[in-house]
């Protein structure tokens, strides 16, 4: 087959912007057809650093912790809603979502996200996989990610049933205490 001019340039072009978005090599390696030697060098160019070495996350159990659960099931109900109503699909559509899911959060730039492009991807990942699902909570009739073998009969999301221990983080009690003096 052989090589496109036109197509290597889209390539890089959707490389260009998963970059920007903040994805791992291993996301850009299995979305893109350019080489690895060819995805480091864009990486280091944009970024102006070697991307970030070690696996991807692999637990679904981080999707259904407190904060990450609401963040989470943000996205997928944007990513949702553009298939179903954009009729976009693949990566474009996790882009889309995703960008859309950072404009909803409101972050500031130094603000650390709690969902990165590549958990949003991996989230998907484990949709389509059937480890997780979508459920709807019997209290708000908002749909949240769950775990597709736990029990959901009698459904509450994190936002009706706060856990006890919900929004005590480090950073939250040092913002606490700036506040105090």
């Amino acid at each position: 087959m052989a090589k496109s001019v036109i197509n290597e340039a889209e390539q890089i072009q959707l490389a260009i912007q998963m970059i920007n978005l903040g994805a791992r090599l291993q996301l850009l390696e299995s979305q893109t057809t350019l080489s690895r030697e060819r995805l480091i060098k864009l990486y280091k160019e944009i970024k102006g650093m070697s991307p970030p070495k070690g696996m991807l996350p692999f637990s679904t159990d981080w999707f259904l912790t407190w904060q990450p659960n609401i963040h989470s099931s943000i996205f997928v109900n944007i990513y949702r809603f553009l298939i179903e109503h954009a009729g976009v699909r693949g990566i474009t559509a996790v882009m889309k979502a995703y960008k859309l899911y950072l404009q909803q959060v409101g972050s500031e730039p130094d603000d650390e996200m709690v969902l990165s492009l590549t958990r949003a991807w991996t989230l998907i990942r484990f949709l389509d996989s059937n480890m997780l699902k979508m459920q709807k909570c019997r209290c708000c009739g908002g749909e949240f990610v769950v775990n597709a073998y736990d029990l959901h009969e009698h459904y509450q999301c994190n936002l009706c049933h706060v856990p006890s221990r919900a929004g005590k983080t480090k950073k939250a009690k040092e913002q606490a205490a700036a506040l105090i003096a």
